[in-house]
C-alpha cells in the first residue's frame, strides 16, 4: 500500500503578493482536498511535509510556514520537516521510504523543486513514487511562464515516476469491501 505524501501545504504558498505565492493554485488545492478525504476515508497512510528555514521565507516564526486551512495534518497522520527541497532531506521520511514496499504517491508544491527533487531522489533509491501532476502547480521561471513549466515538471517526472491525474488515482484506489460471501468476491 503506497503512502500518499502532501508536499509543502503551507501559508507561504498563498500569501500574495509575497515572493513565492502561487498565483493559480486554486485546482491544485482542490484536487490535493479530494485526494486527502479520499484517503482519510480509506484509511490510507497519509504523511505531510513541511518546508522550514531560517529565512523570511517558510520561516517558523511567521504564520506562512503554518499548514493551509484544511490541510492540518490529524493525530494519525505523518509529518516529516525538512530544509532543502527534497523530501528525503528528512531522515526519518529517507528511513520510512526505505522499509515501505507501497512506494509513495505525491502531491503539493512546489513542482518544479520539491516534488521534482524527491522523485528524483525516490528513482535513485529505486523506490516507487507516483506524481498527481494536476494536484500540484510550480512557480514560473524566469520568462517562462508558470504553467509551461509545471507542463515540464510533469513530463520530467514521467522518466522518474508514474504520472497520474488525481481522478484517475483515486479511481483505481477506491476502498474494498472486506467479507466472505457470493457479493463480495470470496
Amino acid at each position: 500500500m503506497p503512502i500518499v505524501v502532501f508536499v509543502d501545504l503551507q501559508q507561504e504558498y498563498l500569501a500574495a503578493p509575497r515572493l513565492l505565492a502561487i498565483p493559480d493554485i486554486d485546482a491544485a488545492l482542490e484536487n490535493c482536498r479530494r485526494l486527502l478525504g479520499h484517503c482519510r476515508y480509506a484509511g490510507l497512510p497519509v504523511a505531510f511535509t513541511r518546508f522550514l528555514d531560517h529565512s523570511a521565507f517558510f520561516n517558523r516564526a511567521t504564520p506562512f510556514s503554518h499548514w493551509i486551512e484544511g490541510f492540518e495534518p490529524q493525530r494519525n497522520e505523518m509529518i516529516f520537516e525538512r530544509s532543502s527541497p527534497s523530501c528525503y532531506a528528512c531522515d526519518s521520511f529517507s528511513s520510512l521510504m526505505g522499509q515501505n514496499r507501497g512506494g509513495f504517491v505525491l502531491a503539493g508544491f512546489a513542482g518544479e523543486s520539491a516534488c521534482l527533487s524527491t522523485l528524483i531522489d525516490a528513482h535513485h533509491r529505486n523506490h516507487k513514487a507516483v506524481f498527481l501532476h494536476d494536484a500540484s502547480a510550480s512557480h514560473r521561471l524566469d520568462d517562462l511562464p508558470a504553467e509551461d513549466v509545471h507542463r515540464a515538471v510533469t513530463k520530467i517526472s514521467g522518466l522518474y515516476g508514474d504520472v497520474y491525474e488525481t481522478s484517475e488515482w483515486i479511481a483505481a484506489n477506491l476502498p474494498r469491501k472486506f467479507g466472505l460471501g457470493a457479493k463480495t468476491g470470496v
